[in-house]
């Protein structure tokens, strides 16, 4: 029996409390584990769909189906790094119940997982904004989560460490026996070459999924290489 996917959303729609609106019965599914990346201008709804999704938010209609647990990683890892340590955040986010041999286990292994092995007694203010953005991965990946929410993980981080927290998302979701998928929105055109697929969102709705490249080659004349916040 085929796995259900890991997100879809029917007819979803939102509003503000202002009365503007920012979903227009959009609808949406992953196909399946993998990095699938959404695209858009200022107010498309890009960021509004995450939150909904992530449960911050409760859409006005319309329905959103979870194959698993979501974890939403934000642009600025110091918004959701609360802790003193790489450790005693990821031990926060793992789940209650496990003893103390299996938390520091699993510690040092989400650690190595994001390449950051033996920090786990590092203070938090004295990583890169890189690290952190690696660590606030970490914490997704310790709630046991199978779809990440990266809202613009890229964006604060220099053109080294936007590469390299790209790079790690796109290898966690392709290894081997795992099943993780990432939605990721961003607005850099290039990182459309490294995802599963893209959608450009307009107007609050999302359009069909498509090689990133190709939305990529579309995109570019139009806004100068970049899209816009």
């Amino acid at each position: 029996m085929a796995e259900p996917p890991p997100l879809r959303i029917d007819q979803l729609s939102f509003h503000w409390p202002n009365g503007q609106t920012a979903l227009r019965e959009c609808s949406l599914t992953l196909p399946g584990a993998g990095l699938w990346m959404l695209v858009g201008s200022n107010g498309s709804g890009k960021s509004t769909l995450l939150r909904l999704v992530a449960g911050l938010l409760e859409p006005g209609s319309g329905q959103i189906h979870r194959a698993g647990r979501t974890a939403l990683v934000f642009q600025n890892p110091d918004h959701q790094l609360l802790l003193p340590s790489c450790g005693s955040e990821l031990r926060l986010a793992l789940p209650d119940g496990l003893g103390g041999e299996t938390v520091s286990r699993r510690i040092g292994d989400l650690l190595a997982q994001v390449g950051l092995a033996g920090l786990a007694a590092r203070p938090i203010h004295t990583l890169s904004g890189g690290q952190k953005q690696r660590l606030a991965i970490a914490t997704a990946l310790a709630s046991g989560s199978r779809l990440l929410l990266l809202d613009e993980p890229t964006a604060l981080l220099d053109p080294a460490s936007q590469a390299d927290v790209l790079e790690l998302i796109h290898a966690l979701t392709h290894a081997a026996g795992e099943s993780l998928a990432a939605l990721w929105i961003t607005h850099r055109l290039e990182e459309l070459a490294r995802c599963d697929g893209a959608a450009l969102m307009e107007r609050g709705r999302v359009g069909p999924w498509q090689p990133g490249e190709e939305l990529r080659r579309r995109l570019a004349p139009l806004q100068g290489g970049r899209a816009k916040g």
